[in-house]
């Protein structure tokens, strides 16, 4: 049995699915399903449960014997969440219950941490997993500080010799993108904004740059197809050897410019972008450019290609977003 909390979210439902056609066993999706569409997400899905977060614990007891992994996905996710005890209560101390609950069940357990944790990124986007290392980030917000406080608690233990889980791994997503967002509001990819942007007006919108080191729409990502999340994640359901703080992107920044020319692109028209001031609010914690560093994942024995980023694209518009049936 896997479980798979935050399973009825965007990556969550992309990795259930992954697993499913690998007959991978029974998976248990814990999550909430709330009032919108968020349970399309997993309407083609054959699970063995949907558990409630709240309830997470007394399934994990019941059910001790029967599981062999646990993926934590859940999260409060939202960058601009200002309210820090909520936060903490969902994104740490959860995960160090989760984490000591595997360790003492000895159930693998695999947990999504964030490009966040970065900051600006003036420290660099190395994986390095030291508890040295990761005391020079300085993340820019409450989200990308949660994540990075259980990256260090995480990091200090296995540097301490102190027993964890069969198998652990972290994973610092970088700017995922592909189908199975569509219920994340204000948090979708901008590959999803500038394509209704562009089915509604003909136009796509970026922000403007506040930096002169950087164009209009120059500002930089590490965009990263969904599927080659999925795939490094069962590589690692395969590879139970493999254990430690990994980046998951592609290694190769990509401007937004490109990006919505890639939409444009995917649905055959010339590129049209608006650009518009960055709010304020957001100036301060704004990043201007991420990139992977994946040499650790390699080493660790990942050899699968990224998918480029034009590539990906068309495979998200043409193959969701223009398509009757938008989910995976």
């Amino acid at each position: 049995m896997i479980v798979v909390t935050g399973g009825a979210g965007f990556i969550g439902s992309n990795l259930v699915a992954a697993l499913e056609a690998r007959e991978a066993g029974d998976i248990v999706v814990v999550d909430r399903l709330g009032r919108d569409r968020k349970w399309r997400n997993i309407a083609k899905r054959e699970l063995a449960d949907i558990v409630p977060p709240e309830e997470l614990f007394a399934f994990l007891e019941r059910n001790a014997d029967k599981l062999s992994l646990v993926f934590h996905l859940g999260a409060i996710s939202t960058t601009t969440e200002t309210d820090g005890d909520a936060v903490i209560a969902a994104n740490f101390r959860l995960s160090l219950a989760l984490l000591d609950w595997c360790t003492r069940n000895r159930v693998r357990l695999i947990y999504a941490s964030s490009a966040a944790t970065y900051g600006d990124g003036r420290a660099g986007f190395d994986d390095d997993g030291a508890p040295a290392a990761l005391a020079r980030l300085r993340p820019l917000n409450l989200y990308g500080w949660s994540k990075h406080l259980f990256d260090r608690r995480i990091a200090r233990l296995a540097a301490t010799g102190a027993e964890l889980p069969p198998q652990w791994v972290g994973l610092k997503f970088f700017n995922v993108y592909g189908p199975n967002e569509y219920h994340k509001d204000g948090q979708i990819s901008v590959v999803l904004k500038n394509f209704r942007e562009i089915e509604a007006t003909g136009r796509a919108v970026l922000f403007r740059s506040h930096r002169p080191d950087y164009a209009d729409g120059g500002q930089l990502r590490d965009f990263i197809w969904v599927g080659d999340c999925v795939e490094a994640m069962v590589w690692l359901v395969e590879n139970r050897h493999v254990s430690g703080l990994f980046n998951l992107g592609t290694g190769t920044a990509r401007s937004f410019a490109d990006l919505a020319a890639a939409v444009f692109g995917a649905l055959g028209r010339a590129p049209a972008i608006d650009y518009v001031d960055m709010p304020a609010t957001l100036r301060a914690q704004y990043q201007y450019r991420t990139e992977a560093t994946m040499g650790r994942l390699r080493r660790a024995g990942y050899t699968r290609a990224f998918t480029p980023l034009e590539d990906g694209v068309a495979r998200y518009v043409r193959g969701f977003l223009a398509a009757a049936d938008p989910y995976a």
